[in-house]
């Protein structure tokens, strides 16, 4: 502390006593030059004086006789220097003598203690007003202890602009005091005028109507130019810096502010535009989170993206950025965290090492915990054994748990993360509707959907069925306003139930969680009207739906989308089977109605630990080269910490180690490819760089009790590195799941795990790519790969997982596809228009094909507002296993099940039977992809010998495929000499007969590019031992579109259509019933049998 005092008052008091001191030299100064007559001066009643004193350009040697007040100043000044002098003495007296604030003390101190004792020198000139500079470090000096009382760290923006305000106001009261004393011997200035003139000449205008006259005064003006020139430069250089550093930073989130308006805070390792755009579109498409601050904490520079986009005035007066690190108390004091109604942290997941990136997140949340204690957490975490170190947080996202239910998900149930990734996201639903094409506006209206929760005592939808089944209300809920119940919250139970079932009984006091386009406090029913219609007012579903023959609806377990026959013809498959009278096999005119209390002898309990729809517990393959007893019940080896119990099949003893091994032999047995084994269901194989943790919940979904034991899939795990022992412990106790070490780059690989036998393969982004030196660039090898297998493996279902949302059109690329074009344009169109889902109309989107995990990171900032969002994902990805709570599965629809008609019908008979809710419709169509947008298609019937050839191609053995090609050659030839011919024509026929020979040309050319495809393939099997029937059967099913239809309108017809042959998938939740130990989950077994 100043001075030696420790009290911190006696300090500061003793800064202002000196500033105000140097202040009131300055001051009398003033008085004394507006009150001093220069003509006087010279006169002065001293004869001595008048006698000694110059005459003429010599009277600026005398001026100002010294007052008493400035005297007496001047003493108590020195004396106070000495005494400073005195006490701060450290051995070199010089070093204190030659200070440059010493130095000025005794010019300004000493002569007035000398006129004292020496009158006839009194009426020399003393240069007072340098008193100034004095001030100036004086205020400097009673600034920074002020700073450091009240503990202001952040304060040297305001030191350096209080420095540059006092250096220009020193400089101008030097100038204008030196040069108004100087002038008195010539043009005898004013002070005013002094001051003018140095106001004109430091601001380079110079008029040149004031001038000094006498080279003293000029050669002062040259000094303080000199003087300005160094240190004004130094000044604003040092401002300067501190202003951009502080641009950097981004100063500090005001307190004023944080008391009186409402703000979150966004914690990331860096800053990315798509992640930043992707947080403001979804937190502010809420409107009542409209007047929120977005203040974000980085500790790294802001770039030029995000800096450009925030300068967006949409942006610019709600986003704060901070560049601070979350672990320093300081940085979270300007981020005002304890004021926060919440605090988002999200993980760096382009890090290559993904395990210190999460490393980083717990720490961030912990300091975040320790700060502010009572700030709503929301983190993101990207390994699941993390997790548990943040299970005090509000809201937890473990990315890696999501991702691989979802993966695993879309190989049973088609397009499970569009599904969800549709419901996370929020759309006004009216992406699409400008589009000549009726799935696309069907499906972008449906995509509107959202989850919504409401009371049953405030709801108009669902408060007249208090005391009814949830399942009565659900369907007339449904029939009435086109809302879809799907589940409930007891006021006394912390837990949503998915489809509880007929035995629920709703209260008024229940919880209701429906999906819907929008909430229904925002919706525009007149109840009374809707009550006489009986249902919602037609629309965009007007028109009729076909449903073509082989459409599909599967029961099978957790969420539910397109199969793409994955089903063997031998599977049992649950049919919807039209209703019989005495057993004639007449159809009856209409469907049961839904009981509005559920008649308990009609419900059959059933017990979990055995399934009933199967005759014993021993499952033998199709070949019968062993038989293995499965028994029901939770994984004994659990790979980490938090992991959530689910009932599944597992091997009644483990397998050893070795056996799970896919292409090498043991003594148990001597398998050495997916052949051998002889599946009798298609294989599910997984593409990825390491065995980590996440795979453990791919496993489990497939794995469910509530999956028919005899439609499990055979799992095979293709490694790019073999997994470690403890990983093998934590998936020895399932049934046929195996691995294999390899790479999708290897085609060898591929065909030994088993690809040509597969229905499914699963992508995953490997992490070793994740961190390319180009962003975007970190999916170019998986995107290559997958494109490899797309044109070797036609059939294939492939789901791949990549790191940016953008790179979706690069899945199954066309080169030439005008479709995909168009799509393009169609997505622009949407972005343009504000749409937070622009990319859903990318075929591989829609069709389920390909996700970015980034995607769900909506699924965090939506629970700020619905905080039940990630549990109800949870417990339909199957994360989560609520007692009493169902599940999602899928349902085929065949030709024999038309007889349904709607999809509100089809919602009756599923309520009315086995108390199964529909949430959604899978839909494939097929579809002609043109090469370009002056292109038609034309059929090859239109050319006879063209189809001929064709035939021939199709039914000749595959021995003869170069023979093929160099007939198919022929025919290109031969097209060419035809269009010779055709010359004379009309040039409308020249123009539609060049465009279906180049049609041809390309399909001969496709033709061709398959069949090399092909033998590469076989030459690769035969090399490797391997029976090539099963590739021979394969079929292209390249030319079909898919998407999802999220609680379609009632009026949606299943119709078979005879133009287009489309195929449907039912999304529905199957209920559980109440009657099994609390412990366990249970379902309804009702199921339709046919005859």
């Amino acid at each position: 502390k100043l001075f030696f005092i420790k009290n911190q008052r006696s300090s500061l008091r003793i800064r202002v006593f000196n500033f105000s001191l140097k202040l009131l030299t300055c001051l009398l100064y003033i008085i004394r030059v507006m009150t001093d007559n220069p003509a006087q001066s010279a006169g002065a009643s001293h004869s001595a004086a008048q006698q000694n004193a110059p005459s003429g350009n010599n009277k600026w040697f005398y001026v100002l006789y010294p007052v008493f007040a400035q005297v007496i100043v001047a003493i108590i000044s020195f004396l106070e220097t000495m005494l400073l002098m005195y006490l701060s003495y450290k051995g070199n007296i010089w070093e204190q003598i030659f200070q440059v604030s010493f130095l000025l003390e005794m010019i300004n101190t000493v002569p007035f203690i000398i006129t004292i004792f020496w009158p006839s020198i009194r009426n020399i000139f003393i240069p007072v007003f340098l008193n100034c500079w004095l001030a100036k470090c004086a205020l400097e000096n009673m600034i920074n202890d002020v700073h450091r009382a009240i503990q202001r760290t952040n304060s040297a923006m305001f030191n350096q602009v209080l420095i540059l305000i006092c250096t220009l106001l020193c400089l101008v009261f030097t100038g204008t005091c030196g040069i108004q004393h100087l002038e008195r011997a010539g043009k005898n200035l004013s002070l005013f005028t002094s001051f003018y003139f140095c106001i004109v000449t430091f601001s380079t205008v110079g008029f040149g109507d004031v001038t000094p006259r006498i080279w003293p005064s000029q050669l002062l003006v040259v000094i303080m130019i000199c003087v300005a020139l160094v240190v004004l430069p130094l000044q604003f250089e040092e401002l300067i810096y501190l202003w951009m550093e502080r641009q950097k930073s981004g100063g500090n989130y005001s307190r004023h502010r944080a008391q009186t308006e409402k703000h979150v805070v966004l914690c990331v390792s860096a800053l990315k535009i798509d992640l930043l755009m992707d947080f403001l579109n979804e937190f502010y498409a809420h409107p009542r989170l409209q007047d929120y601050y977005v203040v974000i904490l980085c500790p790294t520079e802001m770039d030029l993206q995000v800096r450009r986009v925030l300068q967006i005035p949409l942006w610019s007066q709600r986003v704060i950025y901070l560049q601070g690190s979350v672990l320093k108390d300081q940085d979270l004091l300007r981020a005002k965290m304890d004021d926060a109604e919440a605090c988002f942290i999200l993980s760096s997941r382009n890090e290559v090492d993904r395990m210190a990136a999460d490393h980083q997140t717990i720490l961030r949340a912990w300091a975040v915990k320790d700060f502010a204690p009572n700030c709503p957490l929301y983190v993101q975490i990207l390994k699941p054994e993390n997790k548990f170190h943040v299970k005090f947080a509000d809201h937890v996202v473990c990315e890696e748990e999501f991702k691989y239910a979802m993966l695993a998900l879309n190989c049973v149930c088609p397009a499970t993360s569009t599904l969800v990734t549709l419901l996370v996201h929020t759309s006004r639903g009216r992406e699409g509707q400008q589009s000549p094409e009726q799935w696309q506006r069907m499906y972008g209206c449906c995509s509107g959907n959202e989850v919504y929760h409401i009371k049953v005592c405030d709801s108009k939808f669902f408060g007249e069925y208090n005391g009814k089944s949830f399942t009565y209300a659900s369907f007339h809920a449904h029939k009435k306003y086109g809302v879809c119940l799907i589940g409930i919250k007891r006021e006394d139970n912390k837990s949503i139930l998915l489809n509880p079932g007929p035995r629920h009984i709703m209260a008024s006091t229940d919880t209701c969680y429906y999906i819907n386009i929008t909430k229904e406090e925002n919706s525009a029913f007149i109840f009374n009207q809707e009550e006489k219609k009986g249902g919602p007012a037609g629309g965009l579903f007007d028109g009729p739906s076909q449903l073509p023959v082989h459409s599909i609806i599967a029961s099978m377990g957790t969420v539910a989308m397109d199969l793409q026959n994955t089903t063997p013809p031998d599977a049992p498959v649950g049919k919807l089977v039209p209703p019989t009278v005495n057993g004639t096999g007449s159809r009856r005119p209409s469907i049961a109605p839904v009981q509005e209390l559920a008649d308990s002898a009609s419900i059959l309990p059933c017990d979990l630990l055995s399934d009933q729809s199967e005759d014993d517990s021993v499952f033998t393959d199709e070949k019968g080269h062993s038989s293995t007893e499965y028994v029901k019940g939770y994984p004994p080896n659990s790979p980490y910490i938090g992991s959530s119990p689910t009932l599944c099949h597992l091997l009644a003893e483990k397998a050893p180690f070795c056996c799970l091994r896919l292409d090498q032999g043991c003594r148990h047995n001597s398998f050495e490819d997916a052949k051998a084994y002889g599946f009798k269901n298609k294989l599910i194989i997984v593409s990825a760089e390491t065995a980590g943790n996440g795979l453990y919940n791919f496993i489990v979904p497939l794995r469910a009790y509530y999956r028919p034991r005899k439609e499990l899939n055979p799992i095979v795990l293709l490694l790019d590195n073999p997994p470690d022992n403890h990983f093998l412990e934590a998936i020895c106790c399932f049934p046929m799941v195996y691995y294999m070490a390899g790479s999708i780059d290897n085609l060898d690989s591929l065909l030994q795990c088993g690809i040509i036998y597969a229905d499914n393969l699963v992508v995953v982004d490997k992490e070793s790519t994740m961190s390319a030196e180009e962003d975007y660039m970190a999916d170019a090898k998986t995107i290559v790969n997958v494109q490899t297998m797309f044109r070797l493996f036609p059939s294939l279902s492939i789901i791949t997982e990549l790191t940016h949302p953008s790179n979706m059109r690069f899945m199954q690329f066309r080169a030439k596809d005008c479709y995909s074009y168009s799509l393009s344009k169609l997505e622009k169109k949407e972005r343009d228009k504000g749409s937070n889902l622009a990319f859903m109309f990318r075929l591989p989107f829609a069709a389920g094909r390909v996700f970015s995990i980034s995607m769900l990171d909506t699924l965090l900032y939506q629970s700020f507002v619905k905080d039940y969002m990630i549990l109800i994902a949870r417990l339909l990805l199957g994360l989560d296993t609520t007692p009493g709570s169902g599940y999602l599965c899928a349902m085929k629809v065949k030709e024999e099940d038309l007889w349904i008609g709607t999809y509100g019908r089809l919602f009756q008979k599923l309520c009315s039977s086995s108390a199964e809710i529909p949430i959604g419709i899978y839909r494939t169509e097929s579809h002609i992809f043109c090469t370009s947008e002056s292109q038609v298609s034309v059929s090859v019937d239109d050319c006879e010998d063209t189809k001929d050839k064709g035939d021939e191609s199709r039914n000749n053995d595959p021995s003869d495929h170069p023979l093929l090609r160099k007939k198919s050659m022929q025919w290109a030839r031969r097209l060419s000499k035809k269009s010779v011919r055709w010359q004379g024509a009309s040039r409308d026929s020249n123009k539609e007969n060049a465009q279906r020979i180049a049609q041809q040309r390309l399909n001969l050319y496709r033709r061709s590019e398959r069949e090399e495809l092909s033998e590469l393939v076989r030459n690769r099997m035969r090399h490797l031992g391997l029976p090539t029937s099963g590739y021979d059967e394969q079929n292209d099913h390249q030319n079909t579109l898919s998407y999802v239809l999220i609680n379609p309108s009632p009026d949606t017809r299943l119709e078979l259509n005879d133009v287009v042959t489309k195929t449907y998938i039912k999304f529905y939740i199957k209920p559980c019933n109440h009657s099994f130990p609390i412990f366990l989950n249970s379902i309804l077994t009702a199921r339709w049998h046919s005859g």
